[in-house]
């Protein structure tokens, strides 16, 4: 690491304050988890914060999700501002989605819904956590293309069109290596290999319990 806090790889320049912190979503998500049943909605944002870094070091390898996944977080910080001391609408997952349903809003027109913008994160999050998960199991001079694939299939490509997919699956064809894609968006690789498991814990908790809050309150099919 040189002195000006910048990490050169391959030819790739990683900034320190720009890169991909496995550990920083890792805390995040993990502070996000309240109770036995319920997520925070800052904390959860910002570790999506993180997540974008990730889509954007990758270019327009992942345009398929990134522009999505940014105009989505924007409307959660939208609803998130509109709380006030007294009334905390949108601090918690589940307060959240008690709230747009008992007050009828997630079919009022003209209204845009914080429960239906979150299952589009809460999907995302599913193909994120696939692919980070799945290249593990790879070497780092595998290509992970086929990985990638395999993580959108089971997961976003579910909810996509067809040109989505189709577009989606072309961009996956420049996906480097494992090694090559770490050094594109981490700036300390092996600190980032030792975090992966927890962060991926940690998502995969969050993404549980919203799950089951969704369950629960019967909006998984929310158009």
């Amino acid at each position: 690491m040189s002195e000006t806090g910048l990490a050169t790889q391959n030819n790739v320049t990683v900034e320190n304050g720009n890169c991909f912190d496995i550990l920083k979503v890792s805390n995040l998500f993990e502070s996000s988890l309240l109770d036995e049943n319920d997520v925070q909605m800052d904390a959860y944002l910002a570790a999506y914060e993180e997540i974008m870094k990730f889509f954007q070091l990758m270019g327009s390898v992942f345009s398929f999700v990134s522009s999505d996944v940014r105009s989505k977080i924007d409307i959660l910080y939208a609803l998130r501002a509109k709380d006030t001391e007294e009334l905390e609408h949108f601090s918690t997952f589940r307060t959240m989605l008690e709230y747009e349903k008992e007050a009828q809003l997630l079919n009022q027109k003209g209204y845009v819904s914080g429960s239906r913008t979150l299952l589009r994160l809460h999907r995302g999050l599913d193909f994120v956590y696939e692919f980070l998960n799945r290249i593990q199991a790879i070497a780092d001079d595998q290509k992970t293309v086929d990985v990638c694939k395999a993580a959108y299939d089971d997961t976003l490509g579910k909810y996509h069109s067809f040109l989505i997919r189709k577009g989606a699956r072309l961009a996956m064809y420049a996906m480097p290596t494992r090694g090559d894609l770490l050094k594109r968006v981490c700036f300390d690789i092996q600190l980032a290999k030792e975090h992966l498991p927890t962060m991926l814990e940690h998502m995969r908790t969050n993404y549980d319990r919203t799950e089951q809050l969704y369950t629960l309150h019967d909006l998984h099919s929310l158009p």
